[in-house]
């Protein structure tokens, strides 16, 4: 490595090592270029981290304690006792393997890594500054993938009993109350996870449902499992300050102008995220930056400066590390000279909540806007095998096509495994497969897969396992 004040040369300079970034270097050196990745924290981002995979262990840690202590299935009774350090002791090699994963695939892709903060300082050079010293780089494209932090409230800052999703997820014990304040994908998994374990939970959310970004018939199946594990929702509530002690902390809130308080061991705050644009030196290199702090790109993922590419949770659209990992990809092939550009029809949206939902494409709303006349068919759990088997026959799919054509636009699941069933249904629409095709499509039974050939059928008005 060359020191000091010599500028090192490398083709790909990429800033981030999350999802997106790691996958946008490792694309780039397959491709022939030289490649060097530079983070501030952990290879592998937020989401190995901090965020997807150590709450998805967690999530799983508490429907097996769920299982333990009930009688889930008839004739099998089980007693459980939990040892939470342990659990989070596991959690923690959990992330540890897919980071150390990660190190791995890099490093056997030749991508140098430096660990150390980045700001441009000219149009084609970064000054990288690790803990013992600073590094010059020169490069040719630049791919930005800094991603982005919780929000902070301002009457509620991180600190002490009030918690973002990142110290949720690390706590020592499992707390006897947890009041969380945001009632998306976030605060409805870590809510969930933490009354299976025990909590007394209490969801404040602004707008008139959970999980606003979903479809109402879905979210409420939600909202009834979470009334199973006694979790007060609050609706169309606002949140207003709160008021800490030795024993708690009280969050006070209107709802329809009544004032309330709750008083709990601690107050997650889970209303959004803030993208990581500042102390880059954007500005310097004239790359422009939006009033929320997003940059703006084009259909490869190029900014205004058009050697500078931006993915993941800096460019507008869903923040997720999939959609990441994608736009990496094509900024990549774009900087190799392929004719590689971002389509989002086909990205799917999971909450790992119970039952879990999933959704890819249009949803019902909107394939009647650009559709006018559209065929719908929805196909329950409670009429599959399989599903009833598991004794999991909560849920439903549905896919959405366009009556004129017959080809499928849009699909929602939800139920066990709803997360995986998905796939099939993304890969059908990015095919352009109609429901003709989905229902002549064999599928095994006894499966949950095969109720997308069922939903299918009910939308060709040819059911054979439900009533029309």
């Amino acid at each position: 490595m060359v020191v000091g004040e010599l500028t090192e040369e490398v083709d790909v300079l990429v800033i981030g090592g999350g999802p997106g970034g790691y996958v946008a270097a490792i694309r780039a050196a397959q491709l022939g270029k030289s490649v060097t990745l530079v983070d501030k924290a952990e290879l592998g981002g937020v989401c190995l981290n901090r965020g997807c995979i150590p709450s998805k262990a967690l999530i799983s840690a508490a429907h097996h304690y769920e299982g333990a202590r009930e009688e889930v299935f008839p004739g099998i009774k089980t007693t459980a006792e939990l040892d939470f350090s342990k659990v989070q002791t596991w959690k923690q090699t959990v992330v540890d393997k897919m980071t150390g994963g990660v190190k791995t695939l890099l490093k056997g892709n030749k991508v140098n890594v430096l660990h150390g903060e980045a700001f441009f300082s000219k149009p084609n050079e970064a000054r990288i500054m690790t803990e013992t010293e600073g590094h010059n780089y020169r490069f040719n494209d630049a791919i930005i993938a800094t991603g982005s932090r919780p929000i902070e409230l301002k009457s509620m800052p991180f600190k002490g009993r009030v918690l973002s999703s990142t110290e949720a997820l690390t706590l020592d014990h499992v707390p006897s109350s947890l009041i969380v304040i945001g009632g998306g994908y976030v605060g409805v998994e870590l809510g969930q996870a933490y009354a299976k374990f025990g909590a007394k939970v209490t969801i404040v959310e602004g707008t008139d449902s959970i999980l606003p970004l979903f479809e109402a018939q879905l979210s409420r199946l939600v909202m009834r499992n979470l009334k199973k594990y006694d979790v007060d929702v609050f609706t169309n509530a606002m949140a207003q300050s709160v008021a800490e002690d030795d024993t708690g902390v009280t969050l006070s809130f209107s709802v329809k102008g009544e004032e309330k308080q709750v008083k709990a061991d601690y107050v997650l705050v889970t209303v959004g995220r803030r993208p990581n644009t500042e102390e880059l030196g954007l500005d310097t290199i004239g790359v422009k930056v939006n009033e929320r702090g997003l940059i703006e790109v084009d259909a490869q993922c190029r900014t205004n400066v058009p050697h500078i590419y931006a993915i993941g949770d800096i460019v507008p659209g869903a923040a997720l590390a999939h959609k990441a990992s994608y736009e990496g990809k094509v900024a990549a092939e774009a900087i190799a000279g392929h004719a590689s550009i971002v389509d989002y029809r086909c990205i799917p949206s999971v909450v790992f909540s119970d039952p879990e939902i999933a959704s890819v494409g249009l949803n019902e709303a909107e394939a009647k806007d650009q559709y006018g006349e559209i065929a719908v068919g929805r196909f329950p759990f409670a009429a599959n095998g399989r599903a009833v088997a598991l004794q999991a026959d909560a849920g439903f799919v549905k896919l959405i096509a366009d009556q004129a054509t017959g080809v499928l636009v849009g699909a929602q699941v939800i139920g066990m495994e709803a997360s995986n069933i998905i796939a099939e249904l993304g890969l059908a629409i990015e095919l352009s497969a109609t429901l003709e095709d989905v229902a002549l499509t064999i599928h095994a039974h006894p499966t949950l897969g095969e109720m997308v050939m069922e939903a299918s059928e009910v939308a060709l008005g040819s059911p054979i396992h439900v009533v029309r």
